[in-house]
Protein backbone atom coordinates (compact mmCIF):
# COMPACT_ATOMS: atom_id res chain seq x y z
CA UNK A 1 0.00 0.00 0.00
CA UNK A 2 1.23 3.49 -0.85
CA UNK A 3 2.50 5.48 2.49
CA UNK A 4 0.71 8.69 1.51
CA UNK A 5 -2.20 10.15 0.06
CA UNK A 6 -2.02 12.81 -2.52
CA UNK A 7 -5.17 15.49 -2.63
CA UNK A 8 -5.76 18.46 -4.68
CA UNK A 9 -7.02 20.83 -2.27
CA UNK A 10 -8.63 24.45 -3.12
CA UNK A 11 -5.84 27.03 -2.57
CA UNK A 12 -7.84 30.40 -3.85
CA UNK A 13 -11.50 30.72 -4.73
CA UNK A 14 -11.59 31.78 -8.61
CA UNK A 15 -12.37 35.00 -10.21
CA UNK A 16 -14.10 34.16 -13.14
CA UNK A 17 -12.43 30.82 -14.96
CA UNK A 18 -10.46 28.52 -12.35
CA UNK A 19 -6.66 28.83 -12.80
CA UNK A 20 -3.85 26.63 -11.91
CA UNK A 21 -2.86 28.93 -8.61
CA UNK A 22 -6.53 28.06 -7.13
CA UNK A 23 -5.82 24.41 -6.74
CA UNK A 24 -2.80 23.00 -4.39
CA UNK A 25 -1.52 19.45 -4.93
CA UNK A 26 -0.10 17.89 -1.69
CA UNK A 27 0.71 14.56 -0.10
CA UNK A 28 -0.47 13.72 3.57
CA UNK A 29 0.11 10.72 5.70
CA UNK A 30 -2.24 7.70 4.34
CA UNK A 31 -5.72 7.66 6.68
CA UNK A 32 -6.22 4.54 8.76
CA UNK A 33 -9.99 3.74 9.19
CA UNK A 34 -11.51 4.14 12.40
CA UNK A 35 -15.20 1.74 13.85
CA UNK A 36 -17.24 2.33 10.95
CA UNK A 37 -15.09 3.05 7.74
CA UNK A 38 -13.85 1.96 5.12
CA UNK A 39 -10.09 2.98 3.23
CA UNK A 40 -10.92 3.27 -0.35
CA UNK A 41 -8.40 3.56 -3.20
CA UNK A 42 -9.94 5.97 -5.97
CA UNK A 43 -9.87 4.40 -9.44
CA UNK A 44 -11.62 7.41 -11.27
CA UNK A 45 -12.59 10.86 -10.39
CA UNK A 46 -15.88 12.21 -11.47
CA UNK A 47 -15.17 16.00 -12.82
CA UNK A 48 -18.75 17.82 -12.86
CA UNK A 49 -20.15 21.58 -13.58
CA UNK A 50 -21.50 21.76 -10.26
CA UNK A 51 -17.74 21.48 -8.77
CA UNK A 52 -17.39 25.22 -10.36
CA UNK A 53 -20.42 26.82 -8.13
CA UNK A 54 -18.70 25.20 -5.00
CA UNK A 55 -15.37 27.05 -5.49
CA UNK A 56 -17.14 30.37 -4.60
CA UNK A 57 -18.23 31.76 -0.90
CA UNK A 58 -21.79 32.33 -2.05
CA UNK A 59 -25.02 30.94 -1.35
CA UNK A 60 -26.25 27.52 -3.19
CA UNK A 61 -28.21 23.91 -2.17
CA UNK A 62 -24.84 22.79 -0.58
CA UNK A 63 -22.02 24.26 1.50
CA UNK A 64 -18.78 25.31 -0.25
CA UNK A 65 -15.51 23.81 -0.26
CA UNK A 66 -13.31 25.78 2.36
CA UNK A 67 -10.14 27.19 1.52
CA UNK A 68 -7.48 24.45 1.96
CA UNK A 69 -10.40 21.85 1.93
CA UNK A 70 -10.30 18.58 -0.57
CA UNK A 71 -12.16 19.63 -3.67
CA UNK A 72 -15.27 17.74 -3.38
CA UNK A 73 -16.37 15.12 -6.03
CA UNK A 74 -17.72 11.81 -6.71
CA UNK A 75 -15.09 8.85 -7.03
CA UNK A 76 -15.44 4.98 -7.54
CA UNK A 77 -12.83 2.73 -6.38
CA UNK A 78 -11.59 -0.13 -4.01
CA UNK A 79 -11.91 -1.01 -0.49
CA UNK A 80 -8.66 -1.68 1.10
CA UNK A 81 -9.65 -1.83 4.30
CA UNK A 82 -12.72 -1.88 6.46
CA UNK A 83 -13.99 -1.59 9.76
CA UNK A 84 -17.18 -1.11 8.69
CA UNK A 85 -20.08 -3.88 8.75
CA UNK A 86 -20.84 -5.04 5.33
CA UNK A 87 -17.61 -3.81 3.57
CA UNK A 88 -15.05 -5.98 2.90
CA UNK A 89 -11.34 -5.59 1.43
CA UNK A 90 -11.76 -5.66 -2.86
CA UNK A 91 -15.46 -4.45 -2.79
CA UNK A 92 -15.99 -1.72 -5.27
CA UNK A 93 -17.64 1.30 -3.85
CA UNK A 94 -18.97 5.06 -4.89
CA UNK A 95 -19.56 8.15 -3.15
CA UNK A 96 -18.15 11.50 -3.00
CA UNK A 97 -14.69 10.79 -2.24
CA UNK A 98 -13.23 14.23 -3.72
CA UNK A 99 -10.34 14.75 -5.63
CA UNK A 100 -7.59 12.53 -3.65
CA UNK A 101 -6.00 8.96 -4.14
CA UNK A 102 -7.26 7.60 -0.65
CA UNK A 103 -10.09 8.18 1.16
CA UNK A 104 -11.98 7.65 4.27
CA UNK A 105 -15.51 6.87 3.69
CA UNK A 106 -18.34 5.87 6.33
CA UNK A 107 -21.57 3.49 4.96
CA UNK A 108 -23.64 6.23 4.41
CA UNK A 109 -21.19 7.62 2.51
CA UNK A 110 -21.37 5.15 -0.25
CA UNK A 111 -23.20 2.36 -2.28
CA UNK A 112 -21.51 -0.72 -3.47
CA UNK A 113 -20.84 -1.07 -7.51
CA UNK A 114 -21.59 -4.34 -9.58
CA UNK A 115 -18.44 -4.41 -11.75
CA UNK A 116 -20.66 -7.05 -13.72
CA UNK A 117 -23.25 -4.59 -15.06
CA UNK A 118 -20.45 -2.78 -16.52
CA UNK A 119 -17.39 -0.73 -16.24
CA UNK A 120 -16.48 0.40 -13.29
CA UNK A 121 -15.85 3.81 -14.40
CA UNK A 122 -19.59 3.86 -15.57
CA UNK A 123 -20.67 4.13 -11.76
CA UNK A 124 -19.43 8.04 -11.90
CA UNK A 125 -21.55 8.13 -15.14
CA UNK A 126 -24.04 6.88 -17.31
CA UNK A 127 -25.03 4.16 -14.01
CA UNK A 128 -23.99 7.44 -11.77
CA UNK A 129 -25.11 10.72 -10.86
CA UNK A 130 -25.15 11.86 -14.21
CA UNK A 131 -27.34 8.91 -15.41
CA UNK A 132 -29.65 9.65 -12.61
CA UNK A 133 -29.92 13.21 -13.31
CA UNK A 134 -31.53 12.28 -16.87
CA UNK A 135 -33.34 9.98 -15.97
CA UNK A 136 -35.26 11.53 -13.21
CA UNK A 137 -34.96 15.32 -15.33
CA UNK A 138 -36.60 14.58 -18.24
CA UNK A 139 -38.98 11.37 -17.16
CA UNK A 140 -39.82 13.29 -13.55
CA UNK A 141 -39.77 17.26 -14.38
CA UNK A 142 -40.06 17.45 -18.32
CA UNK A 143 -42.64 14.34 -18.56
CA UNK A 144 -42.44 13.73 -22.03
CA UNK A 145 -45.22 11.44 -24.01
CA UNK A 146 -44.52 9.54 -27.04
CA UNK A 147 -44.67 11.78 -30.32
CA UNK A 148 -43.28 15.13 -28.44
CA UNK A 149 -40.16 16.82 -29.34
CA UNK A 150 -37.15 16.70 -26.85
CA UNK A 151 -34.31 19.18 -26.93
CA UNK A 152 -31.41 19.00 -24.73
CA UNK A 153 -28.25 21.20 -24.57
CA UNK A 154 -24.76 19.75 -24.23
CA UNK A 155 -26.55 17.05 -25.91
CA UNK A 156 -23.10 14.87 -26.20
CA UNK A 157 -22.23 15.37 -22.38
CA UNK A 158 -22.57 13.06 -19.64
CA UNK A 159 -26.06 14.10 -18.44
CA UNK A 160 -27.13 15.06 -22.14
CA UNK A 161 -26.44 12.20 -24.11
CA UNK A 162 -28.33 10.08 -21.97
CA UNK A 163 -31.16 12.22 -21.83
CA UNK A 164 -32.05 12.42 -25.64
CA UNK A 165 -31.45 8.94 -25.38
CA UNK A 166 -34.17 8.51 -23.13
CA UNK A 167 -36.41 10.58 -25.07
CA UNK A 168 -35.78 8.14 -27.88
CA UNK A 169 -36.38 5.36 -26.25
CA UNK A 170 -39.58 6.72 -24.93
CA UNK A 171 -41.11 7.13 -27.93
CA UNK A 172 -39.69 11.00 -28.52
CA UNK A 173 -38.25 13.16 -31.24
CA UNK A 174 -34.97 14.30 -29.84
CA UNK A 175 -32.92 17.32 -30.88
CA UNK A 176 -29.58 18.18 -29.42
CA UNK A 177 -27.72 21.36 -29.49
CA UNK A 178 -23.77 20.71 -28.82
CA UNK A 179 -20.47 22.98 -29.67
CA UNK A 180 -18.58 21.03 -32.36
CA UNK A 181 -19.84 19.35 -35.72
CA UNK A 182 -17.89 16.21 -34.63
CA UNK A 183 -20.02 15.94 -31.34
CA UNK A 184 -23.06 16.71 -33.66
CA UNK A 185 -22.44 13.50 -35.71
CA UNK A 186 -22.16 11.43 -33.01
CA UNK A 187 -25.67 12.46 -31.40
CA UNK A 188 -27.06 12.31 -34.71
CA UNK A 189 -25.35 9.47 -35.65
CA UNK A 190 -24.30 7.09 -32.99
CA UNK A 191 -26.76 7.68 -30.24
CA UNK A 192 -29.91 8.23 -32.84
CA UNK A 193 -30.95 11.68 -32.34
CA UNK A 194 -33.50 12.88 -34.89
CA UNK A 195 -31.57 16.26 -35.38
CA UNK A 196 -28.39 18.05 -34.15
CA UNK A 197 -27.52 21.79 -33.80
CA UNK A 198 -23.92 23.27 -33.76
CA UNK A 199 -24.42 26.16 -31.39
CA UNK A 200 -21.01 27.18 -31.99
CA UNK A 201 -21.45 27.92 -36.29
CA UNK A 202 -25.19 27.69 -37.28
CA UNK A 203 -27.60 30.19 -35.43
CA UNK A 204 -29.64 27.95 -33.04
CA UNK A 205 -33.26 29.74 -33.63
CA UNK A 206 -32.89 29.11 -37.33
CA UNK A 207 -31.59 25.62 -37.11
CA UNK A 208 -34.22 24.97 -34.34
CA UNK A 209 -37.18 26.32 -36.74
CA UNK A 210 -36.00 23.78 -39.52
CA UNK A 211 -35.04 20.81 -36.66
CA UNK A 212 -37.88 21.06 -35.18
CA UNK A 213 -40.80 22.73 -37.19
CA UNK A 214 -43.56 21.58 -35.19
CA UNK A 215 -41.74 23.33 -31.70
CA UNK A 216 -40.49 21.93 -28.74
CA UNK A 217 -42.34 20.02 -26.31
CA UNK A 218 -39.76 19.25 -23.30
CA UNK A 219 -36.66 21.43 -23.27
CA UNK A 220 -33.72 20.29 -21.29
CA UNK A 221 -31.18 23.35 -20.33
CA UNK A 222 -27.76 22.42 -19.38
CA UNK A 223 -25.76 25.23 -20.16
CA UNK A 224 -28.55 28.43 -20.18
CA UNK A 225 -27.56 31.44 -21.91
CA UNK A 226 -28.10 32.50 -25.65
CA UNK A 227 -29.07 28.81 -26.69
CA UNK A 228 -31.55 28.22 -23.83
CA UNK A 229 -33.07 32.22 -24.79
CA UNK A 230 -33.25 30.79 -28.55
CA UNK A 231 -35.30 27.52 -27.77
CA UNK A 232 -37.79 30.31 -26.07
CA UNK A 233 -39.16 30.63 -29.33
CA UNK A 234 -40.37 27.53 -30.19
CA UNK A 235 -41.49 25.90 -26.96
CA UNK A 236 -45.23 24.24 -27.35
CA UNK A 237 -48.37 25.20 -25.34
CA UNK A 238 -47.69 23.39 -22.00
CA UNK A 239 -43.93 22.92 -22.47
CA UNK A 240 -42.04 21.98 -19.79
CA UNK A 241 -38.43 23.23 -19.62
CA UNK A 242 -36.13 21.72 -17.13
CA UNK A 243 -33.41 23.86 -15.81
CA UNK A 244 -30.50 21.15 -15.11
CA UNK A 245 -27.40 23.09 -15.36
CA UNK A 246 -26.25 27.05 -16.61
CA UNK A 247 -22.17 25.85 -17.30
CA UNK A 248 -22.41 29.02 -19.84
CA UNK A 249 -22.56 31.20 -16.45
CA UNK A 250 -20.25 29.37 -14.22
CA UNK A 251 -17.11 31.43 -14.78
CA UNK A 252 -18.50 34.98 -15.11
CA UNK A 253 -18.16 37.72 -12.68
CA UNK A 254 -20.71 39.93 -14.22
CA UNK A 255 -24.25 38.53 -14.94
CA UNK A 256 -25.06 37.38 -18.58
CA UNK A 257 -28.19 40.22 -19.43
CA UNK A 258 -30.37 38.51 -22.40
CA UNK A 259 -33.42 38.38 -24.24
CA UNK A 260 -36.14 38.73 -21.31
CA UNK A 261 -37.98 35.71 -22.65
CA UNK A 262 -39.76 34.70 -19.68
CA UNK A 263 -42.81 36.00 -21.12
CA UNK A 264 -43.18 32.67 -23.47
CA UNK A 265 -44.29 31.09 -19.89
CA UNK A 266 -47.30 33.16 -20.15
CA UNK A 267 -48.24 32.77 -23.95
CA UNK A 268 -48.13 29.03 -24.49
CA UNK A 269 -48.58 28.44 -20.74
CA UNK A 270 -45.40 26.97 -20.56
CA UNK A 271 -43.48 25.54 -17.12
CA UNK A 272 -39.78 26.00 -16.02
CA UNK A 273 -38.57 24.06 -13.23
CA UNK A 274 -35.24 23.13 -11.79
CA UNK A 275 -34.23 20.12 -9.86
CA UNK A 276 -31.60 18.66 -7.73
CA UNK A 277 -31.19 14.21 -8.34
CA UNK A 278 -30.31 13.96 -4.66
CA UNK A 279 -34.28 14.95 -4.53
CA UNK A 280 -34.90 11.47 -5.41
CA UNK A 281 -32.43 9.39 -3.57
CA UNK A 282 -35.08 6.76 -2.20
CA UNK A 283 -35.82 5.85 -5.73
CA UNK A 284 -32.00 5.47 -7.53
CA UNK A 285 -32.43 1.60 -7.21
CA UNK A 286 -35.21 1.93 -9.94
CA UNK A 287 -33.48 4.50 -11.99
CA UNK A 288 -29.77 2.47 -11.80
CA UNK A 289 -32.12 -0.90 -12.92
CA UNK A 290 -33.62 1.14 -15.64
CA UNK A 291 -30.54 2.46 -16.98
CA UNK A 292 -28.32 -0.83 -16.47
CA UNK A 293 -30.99 -2.55 -18.87
CA UNK A 294 -31.21 -0.09 -21.11
CA UNK A 295 -27.01 -0.54 -21.43
CA UNK A 296 -27.59 -4.19 -21.72
CA UNK A 297 -30.13 -4.62 -24.44
CA UNK A 298 -28.28 -1.92 -26.72
CA UNK A 299 -30.20 1.18 -26.06
CA UNK A 300 -28.54 3.18 -24.19
CA UNK A 301 -24.87 4.14 -25.25
CA UNK A 302 -22.20 5.88 -23.61
CA UNK A 303 -18.94 7.63 -24.05
CA UNK A 304 -16.02 8.45 -21.59
CA UNK A 305 -13.26 11.54 -21.86
CA UNK A 306 -10.41 10.18 -19.59
CA UNK A 307 -7.46 12.35 -18.48
CA UNK A 308 -4.21 10.17 -16.58
CA UNK A 309 -3.66 11.91 -13.42
CA UNK A 310 -4.51 13.32 -10.44
CA UNK A 311 -2.12 15.85 -10.92
CA UNK A 312 -4.27 16.84 -14.40
CA UNK A 313 -7.45 17.23 -12.91
CA UNK A 314 -7.46 20.90 -12.89
CA UNK A 315 -6.48 21.40 -16.14
CA UNK A 316 -9.34 18.66 -17.61
CA UNK A 317 -11.57 20.57 -14.97
CA UNK A 318 -11.44 23.92 -16.69
CA UNK A 319 -11.31 22.22 -20.33
CA UNK A 320 -14.65 20.28 -19.11
CA UNK A 321 -16.08 23.75 -18.41
CA UNK A 322 -15.06 24.88 -21.73
CA UNK A 323 -16.52 22.30 -23.55
CA UNK A 324 -13.21 20.85 -24.61
CA UNK A 325 -14.33 17.25 -23.71
CA UNK A 326 -15.81 14.82 -25.28
CA UNK A 327 -18.31 12.34 -23.06
CA UNK A 328 -18.02 12.17 -19.72
CA UNK A 329 -14.55 13.58 -17.98
CA UNK A 330 -13.00 11.24 -15.93
CA UNK A 331 -9.94 11.10 -14.14
CA UNK A 332 -8.35 7.97 -13.86
CA UNK A 333 -5.98 8.31 -10.46
CA UNK A 334 -5.19 4.97 -10.35
CA UNK A 335 -5.11 1.83 -11.96
CA UNK A 336 -8.25 -0.53 -12.00
CA UNK A 337 -8.70 -2.93 -9.00
CA UNK A 338 -7.23 -6.67 -10.20
CA UNK A 339 -9.35 -8.68 -12.94
CA UNK A 340 -11.09 -5.71 -14.01
CA UNK A 341 -8.88 -3.90 -16.17
CA UNK A 342 -9.88 -3.67 -19.84
CA UNK A 343 -9.07 -1.59 -22.95
CA UNK A 344 -10.52 1.66 -23.65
Amino acid sequence: MAESNRQIRLAARPSGAPKDSDFELVETPMPTPGEGETLVRVAYLSLDPYMRGRMNDAPSYAPPVAIGEVMVGGAVGEVMESKAAGFAAGDIVEGRLGWQSHALARVEDVRKVDPALAPISTAVGVLGMPGLTAYFGLLDVGQPTPGQTVAVSAASGAVGAVVGQIARIKGCRAIGIAGSDEKVAYVTGELGFDAGINYRTQDVDAALAEAAPGGVDVYFDNVGGPVTDAVFNHINRRARIVICGQVSQYNMTEPDLGPRNLRFLIVHRARIEGFLVFDYQDRYDEGLAALAGWIADGRLKYREDITDGLENAPAAFRGMLEGRNFGKQLVRVGAEPAGLARDR
